[in-house]
C-alpha cells in the first residue's frame, strides 16, 4: 500500500466535487522605506473569528502627525516611490472613505498617528477583509502615506506620496 500526501481535500457532494486547500489565517507585511525616508515597520493580519481580521501595525521613522494607511491593489513595491503598488485595493468598486463608513474600499484603514518620536501603533479588528478567494488581500501591498487621509477625496483621500510599502505575505 502506498501513502499519498495531499495538500488539498476534496469532498463529493452529489455530482459536484468541492476542493478546499488549507486556508490562510495569518499574513505579515514588512515595511520598507521610500527613497529619502527612514520608515520601518510591520503590519500583521490575523483571523480572529468568522469574517474578523485583527490588524496590528507598528511603524517608526514617520513625521509626527497623521498618515494615510491603505492596502493597495498590487503586490509590487519595486518603484522608488511605490507607485508600482497601484491604487487602493477595491474589489467591490466602492467609494473611498473611512473604515467605519458603510461603503469604503477594502483597503481603506484611515490614518495612523505618529507621535513626536515618529512612532505609530494601531490595533483594530475589521470585518471587511478576506484571506482567501477572489477578494483576498494576501499578495497585495500595504502603503503608509506621507500625509493624512482626508477620508473623503475620491479615489485616494488626498494622502500624498508614499512613505513606506510592504508586501502582504501569508504566514
Amino acid at each position: 500500500m502506498r501513502r499519498l500526501a495531499v495538500g488539498t481535500i476534496c469532498v463529493v457532494l452529489g455530482l459536484a466535487v468541492v476542493c478546499a486547500q488549507g486556508q490562510v489565517s495569518k499574513a505579515v507585511a514588512e515595511l520598507q522605506s521610500a527613497a529619502g525616508k527612514n520608515v520601518k515597520g510591520t503590519v500583521t493580519f490575523e483571523q480572529v473569528g468568522h469574517h474578523q481580521v485583527k490588524v496590528t501595525v507598528h511603524v517608526t521613522g514617520l513625521e509626527p502627525g497623521k498618515h494615510g494607511f491603505h492596502i493597495h491593489e498590487k503586490g509590487d513595491c519595486t518603484a522608488p516611490d511605490f507607485t508600482s503598488a497601484g491604487g487602493h485595493f477595491n474589489p467591490t468598486g466602492s467609494p473611498h472613505g473611512a473604515p467605519t463608513d458603510a461603503k469604503h474600499h477594502s483597503g481603506d484603514f484611515g490614518n495612523l498617528e505618529a507621535n513626536s518620536k515618529g512612532e505609530a501603533h494601531l490595533e483594530t479588528t475589521v470585518d471587511f477583509l478576506e484571506f482567501d478567494g477572489a477578494n483576498s488581500f494576501v499578495g497585495k501591498a500595504v502603503i503608509v502615506h506621507a500625509q493624512a487621509d482626508d477620508l473623503k477625496t475620491q479615489p485616494t483621500g488626498n494622502a500624498g506620496g508614499r512613505a513606506a510599502c510592504g508586501l502582504i505575505k501569508a504566514k
